[in-house]
């Protein structure tokens, strides 16, 4: 049964997660993939803990709470209370998932003040660099490697996902070094993030978080661009699945 188990699912643009927590420590954590219909898999997680509630967050909660009965928080929320979870210190955080960029002002008890978002183009996010990688013949993991040994990265002017990928397409044609794209097309995502972050930076701890945080050369960079330390947690993309079970 669910007995004193909570659940918390975040249903995003790219992948699902759920977070089963008993006395406030993770019992289960799982990530996959989103489906055409994402409930099956869903109820298939759900069915290791009967009766156990539901908070559900992400794109996708409105369908958990007329589907499932499940209660709903936002991303934002959701977010600020997994951070403060994990690391108590934490003031700021920096979530880049699959189809939005956020950066959320994080208080001393775990609510938010302030949060900045860019949700109107995917440029500079996860699926950003999805395209870019297959443009470039990469897979992710090699996109992040190759770019981390890149002597200089090269300039792409374009912050549309589609002609991004177009001028990329080009400079190659043109003889342009793989690796000083795969850099310059990750300090393009750098550039377009940092103002949000330049509007809240605050005292305290850094976090970043989302699917875009387990690329350790976007990591390196956001600490050259900032010029301060920012803690990246073993599991940055359950988060705010995590901050949902909280907040039951």
């Amino acid at each position: 049964m669910g007995g004193d188990v909570c659940v918390g699912v975040d249903i995003g643009s790219r992948t699902t997660k759920i977070v089963a927590l008993r006395d406030g420590a993770i019992v289960q954590a799982d990530v996959f993939d989103i489906m055409p219909d994402p409930l099956p898999p869903i109820r298939e997680k759900l069915a290791a803990w009967p009766g156990a509630p539901v908070m559900a967050t992400g794109y996708g909660r409105r369908l958990l709470e007329i589907t499932l009965g499940a209660s709903v928080v936002t991303e934002i929320k959701a977010c600020a209370r997994g951070a403060h979870h994990i690391r108590p210190a934490c003031r700021l955080v920096i979530d880049i998932g699959g189809q939005d960029a956020k950066v959320i002002r994080v208080r001393p008890d775990g609510g938010f003040d302030d949060f900045e978002l860019n949700d109107r183009c995917s440029a500079g996010t996860g699926r950003f660099l999805e395209v870019m990688a297959r443009a470039l013949n990469y897979s992710l993991d090699e996109f992040c490697r190759e770019a981390m040994q890149a002597d200089r990265p090269a300039t792409v002017s374009s912050m549309c996902t589609v002609f991004a990928e177009s001028e990329v397409v080009a400079m190659l044609a043109a003889g342009e070094d793989r690796r000083r794209l795969a850099l310059g097309l990750y300090e393009s995502i750098v550039d377009r993030v940092y103002p949000l972050i330049a509007r809240l930076e605050t005292e305290g701890e850094i976090l970043f978080v989302g699917g875009v945080a387990k690329s350790r050369c976007m990591a390196g960079l956001l600490r050259k661009k900032i010029k301060r330390d920012i803690t990246v947690p073993p599991f940055p993309q359950i988060l705010s699945a995590l901050g949902a079970a909280l907040s039951l």
